[in-house]
């Protein structure tokens, strides 16, 4: 087989493929380690990281439903300090690829005082600004549903970022190009998207909720059509880059969200079903480049 090129730029930062597990389902990298050595994949969105630590919301907080998996984490994490300081130069050790610090607060000065802590890092490439998280109350995704709320949380922390900000979106509003036009306008330099879609599933023997926080983020292959949509209508009305993401789980996938218009492609759910995830797109992508004729992912465009 030809050499095939993998590699893609997001504001300037090279990946060596546009396979990147998305925050939330690969932690800090070292659980994978024992699967494969990381270096194959493109990036790493690591776990999402908050100014004060976070136990995250009660069990249980993890469901099973057709087509993929709700879950009510709540953005448990160590806090931003311990990330910069303990979690960051372990990573670094075992995974010499770019970084992307998934960042979530719960007012303004809760994102900015945080990238103000992780945007120095050395192994942080991109910062990822989470104002769609459905898990959590009185944040989070309040921000995402907004175009006036999600340009303040951009302007703010572009002041103070370092590093290329990419403002991650919620798919639960009724126009998600007018909330990226917003955050465009305010000075990101890129967008991620979709988070989870908001849902619910009922233990109808003991009659109520299966979540304890009753409601949660579906993912996985079932939101697959809706997020290609999404990207597909962000990448049409904003000239910044997007990372696509949701229910991605093959090669093909890959390639599809990146004819939406995606410059790269984050991988969630599917590392929770199968820790091998990750590594069976990135091998598969050169065989499913060459049996379409793509020669180089870059060359890739979006279709009409």
């Amino acid at each position: 087989m030809e050499q095939l090129n993998t590699e893609v730029v997001l504001s300037g930062v090279r990946f060596r493929n546009p396979v990147i597990p998305a925050s939330g389902t690969f932690g800090f990298g070292q659980e994978f380690t024992r699967y494969y050595d990381l270096n194959l994949l493109g990036g790493i969105s690591f776990k999402g990281t908050t100014i004060e630590p976070r136990f995250g919301n009660p069990t249980p907080r993890i469901a099973e439903c057709q087509a993929g998996m709700l879950n009510s984490v709540g953005l448990q994490n160590p806090g931003a300090e311990h990330v910069r300081d303990v979690e960051l130069p372990a990573l670094r050790k075992i995974f010499n690829g770019p970084l992307i610090a998934n960042i979530s607060g719960f007012s303004e000065e809760d994102y900015v005082r945080a990238v103000e802590i992780l945007t120095g890092a050395e192994q942080v490439a991109l910062l990822e600004i989470n104002i769609s998280c459905p898990n959590v109350r009185h944040g989070g995704m309040a921000f995402g549903t907004s175009p006036e709320a999600a340009a303040a949380i951009t302007r703010a922390v572009k002041k103070v970022a370092t590093k290329p900000v990419y403002m991650k979106l919620s798919p639960n509003v009724t126009d998600i190009t007018a909330i990226a036009k917003a955050c465009e306008d305010a000075g990101a330099d890129g967008l991620s998207l979709i988070n989870t879609l908001l849902g619910m599933r009922i233990d109808v023997r003991r009659r109520r909720p299966v979540l304890a926080n009753k409601m949660g983020g579906y993912s996985g292959p079932g939101i697959f059509p809706v997020a290609l949509r999404m990207v597909y209508q962000v990448t049409g009305a904003v000239r910044i880059p997007v990372i696509g993401m949701g229910g991605v789980s093959t090669a093909r996938d890959v390639i599809e969200m990146m004819m939406a218009g995606a410059r790269a492609v984050q991988v969630g759910a599917a590392n929770l079903v199968d820790p091998l995830a990750c590594r069976s797109i990135v091998e598969a992508l050169p065989e499913e480049m060459a049996s379409l004729g793509i020669h180089a992912l870059s060359e890739i465009e979006r279709v009409s």
